[in-house]
């Protein structure tokens, strides 16, 4: 017999009519989106671009096709028995829908702080000034056998790339970047982040947290809509291709034109894309937070109640 659960307040019912078309159109369209991906992976081949999105976030393919219907909405007709047979799913009343009520204090802690970082970050005026600099900061001052993309080749002689990062000044905010830049490229940098402080430094013209919204979509998970995790996840794939592209890394091959920001053009179409980006997230964070709000609400009551 499944755990039973309370209602959860403000539930909307979704009948079999209405929630089966939208897991079918989910999976359809997670499936175009990763079929270059897989195919790939069953050649055994690696790409520099795209292999960060399932390396980095470690978001199983199989995970981001699974769909599910989100917090406070429940599924109506025998179809929903299937989710029973995963993890924070009940049926109650002939209902099924995730529950909170086998939500672990650490989970709503690690929520909460989840919800402060996309809050702060939502509250800060954009930053668009750093032009990719990042990718150049990671390989400052280092020997060929030390990058990471080693079988990929740079754009420029690694003299001129070093003359490029000491001549602008790098302005990254964000920590999950800055923690991979070159020792010797650290202390050029604006800020010394930590991750301590890098809530307190996020702010939502960076690319990176822009991307990571894929990343707190995903943790979030079951509870977090999959088409929500689905369009952070398209915005993510958008954004590291322009972030590669702007690389000190030669990806002409592979089908992408540089993003040359050693040059005042380049910069500019960088933070053309920059600025689409800032556009396109914020409604996606404004949802995650919403989402966040929804799990630590009802995650509480049930602990208290």
């Amino acid at each position: 017999m499944p755990e039973l659960s309370p209602i959860p307040p403000s539930r909307e019912l979704l009948h079999e009519s209405e929630w089966l078309p939208r897991r079918a159109t989910h999976m359809h369209d997670v499936d175009l989106c990763l079929r270059p991906h897989l195919e790939r992976a069953r050649r055994g081949e690696k790409h520099p671009v795209m292999d960060f999105l399932f390396t980095y976030y470690a978001f199983r393919p199989s995970w981001l096709r699974r769909w599910h219907p989100g917090i406070r909405v429940g599924l109506i007709g025998s179809a929903a028995e299937k989710f029973l047979e995963w993890t924070h799913y009940v049926r109650t009343d002939g209902v099924v829908s995730v529950k909170t009520s086998g939500v672990q204090p650490q989970r709503i802690a690690s929520t909460r702080w989840m919800q402060n970082m996309l809050k702060l970050t939502a509250e800060r005026a954009p930053s668009f000034g750093c032009h990719g600099l990042h990718e150049w900061a990671m390989v400052y001052g280092r020997d060929s056998h030390e990058i990471r993309h080693t079988g990929v080749p740079l754009r420029l002689p690694a003299r001129d790339i070093d003359e490029i990062v000491r001549a602008r000044r790098i302005c990254c905010t964000h920590f999950d970047a800055y923690r991979h830049f070159a020792s010797a490229a650290q202390p050029l940098n604006r800020l010394h982040l930590t991750r301590e402080i890098s809530q307190f430094h996020e702010q939502p013209g960076c690319l990176h947290a822009n991307m990571d919204l894929y990343k707190w979509a995903s943790k979030l998970t079951p509870f977090s809509p999959s088409e929500l995790v689905l369009d952070t996840f398209r915005l993510a794939v958008a954004i590291r291709e322009v972030d590669m592209r702007a690389s000190p890394y030669d990806l002409a091959s592979l089908g992408y034109a540089p993003i040359r920001i050693e040059t005042e053009e380049g910069r500019l179409d960088y933070e053309r894309h920059q600025r689409l980006f800032h556009d396109n997230a914020r409604p996606l964070r404004e949802r995650l937070i919403k989402v966040c709000d929804a799990l630590i609400v009802d995650a509480s009551e049930e602990l208290t109640g």
